[in-house]
């Protein structure tokens, strides 16, 4: 496909209208209002610009530039997939391919007691009502053009309900591979996970490409955590240089439930993480790290949201950068503590080393308070490495280079020890010292 410039907004809208136009009832079903109500929004909005406060440091003219086609087949089978494993994982393990499952290359092992697990599209056309009721309920009053697009788009992706009082004993795999060896790529992943009450899982989205042309994922995530739940939940990106990635996921919480949230950006063109908790209980605990590596002139953008709507609940956050080369990274970090919220306790830090003069670091953090007996409070640094360490480190004998990657393996190892599947995270720790060591 040739990366002619075009209105991909034009294209799209027309692309749903023929869609549409060759429904038969499935047009008036509630699923599909909710789709249509999706494009509309998108209508309105458009693509943003750098003169909207939320994208001001991230311009998307580049990826929006260019045709993708968002319905492309793949022949892709174990074999293309055996470097993209990761070793020692025993898991459920779900592949998408394109944005569309692939059942032959998926494998889920928990019984069917502990879980409900299927493709987005199969558990629509099992159940659509159960479905619809769940679909866009926590995304509904987002103003944002992606994740309304991907509202109207949404075809496939995972569905996903968690018994009460079940503990799923092995980790959901999320795998989404952007075949992207012959053309542009496009796909637009809409997953579904309702945890029950009582009930503990495990989640991870694994975001990888083969090949070298454009890929564009547009991937929302809606997480339903009911009381006394606990939800781990981590996000890896391991993409190309030509992949293009935005990806909101959407999380409420109930009564004395726990989230835990892990993003890593490896690699990648341009990435947009909107990561948003609403904490609609008492005694609820967030907790959101992130880690993210930029080089050469890769764009990697963070926008997290924790909203306290109740009292007695507390949310901390982590965030760390390495930036290299020409890259440039983004972080704005909001703390919501709305009036009801008395008791609240919210912390947020975000750190940065910055290794080239060339790298750029645009970080806001904000608070917005309208209780009086709370704690809060949040912080940003973004500096070079620490040279009285290094030199103490190159005194004893060490290496420069390996003196280096020996400090910024240590910056990361606060975000890194925090993702407890065990496999995923030794994944992490190979994937990151080989990347520190390369340059």
């Amino acid at each position: 496909m040739s990366n002619e410039t075009i209105d991909l907004k034009t294209r799209l809208i027309t692309d749903f209208h023929a869609r549409e136009a060759v429904m038969n009832g499935e047009a008036s079903s509630e699923f599909h209002q909710k789709k249509r109500a999706g494009l509309a929004l998108f209508e309105q909005l458009g693509f943003p610009t750098i003169k909207h406060e939320e994208w001001k440091y991230s311009n998307v003219r580049d990826l929006i530039s260019v045709s993708y086609d968002f319905n492309a087949e793949s022949s892709i089978g174990l074999a293309e997939l055996e470097d993209l494993k990761v070793p020692k994982q025993e898991a459920n393990i779900l592949y998408f391919v394109n944005g569309r499952y692939n059942e032959e290359l998926s494998a889920i092992i928990s019984p069917v007691g502990q879980i409900t697990i299927s493709s987005l599209a199969d558990a629509y056309k099992n159940d659509p009502a159960k479905v619809a009721s769940f679909f866009n309920e926590l995304t509904k009053d987002a103003n944002d053009a992606f994740t309304a697009l991907n509202t109207a788009f949404a075809q496939d992706g995972v569905f996903i309900h968690i018994p009460d009082n079940q503990s799923v004993e092995h980790p959901i795999i999320l795998r989404f591979v952007s075949d992207a060896r012959e053309k542009n790529v496009g796909s637009q992943p809409r997953n579904i996970i309702s945890v029950g009450k009582n009930a503990h899982v495990k989640l991870a989205e694994a975001f990888r490409t083969l090949g070298d042309q454009r890929s564009f994922t547009n991937a929302v995530t809606e997480i339903q955590v009911a009381e006394e739940a606990n939800v781990q939940y981590y996000k890896v990106q391991n993409e190309s240089e030509n992949a293009y990635h935005i990806g909101t996921t959407q999380v409420r919480m109930l009564d004395r439930s726990h989230f835990y949230a892990g993003t890593v950006t490896l690699n990648g063109k341009f990435t947009r993480n909107n990561l948003n908790i609403v904490l609609d209980g008492e005694h609820c605990d967030a907790h959101m790290y992130g880690l993210y590596f930029p080089d050469g002139s890769q764009h990697v953008d963070n926008h997290t949201v924790a909203d306290h709507q109740k009292p007695n609940s507390e949310s901390n956050e982590l965030y760390k950068g390495i930036l290299r080369d020409k890259s440039k990274g983004v972080f704005n970090g909001k703390i919501f503590v709305r009036p009801d919220a008395q008791k609240t306790n919210a912390f947020q830090s975000c750190k940065n080393i910055v290794l080239s003069p060339d790298a750029t670091m645009n970080t806001k953090p904000q608070l917005e308070i309208f209780a009086d007996d709370v704690k809060c409070s949040h912080g940003t640094t973004t500096g070079q490495i620490d040279e009285e360490a290094l030199f103490y480190m190159r005194s004893r004998g060490i290496s420069q280079s390996e003196a280096m990657s020996l400090l910024m393996f240590a910056f990361c190892a606060d975000v890194v020890s925090q993702i407890k599947i065990d496999s995923v995270r030794e994944y992490l720790e190979n994937v990151i010292t080989q990347k520190l060591a390369s340059k």
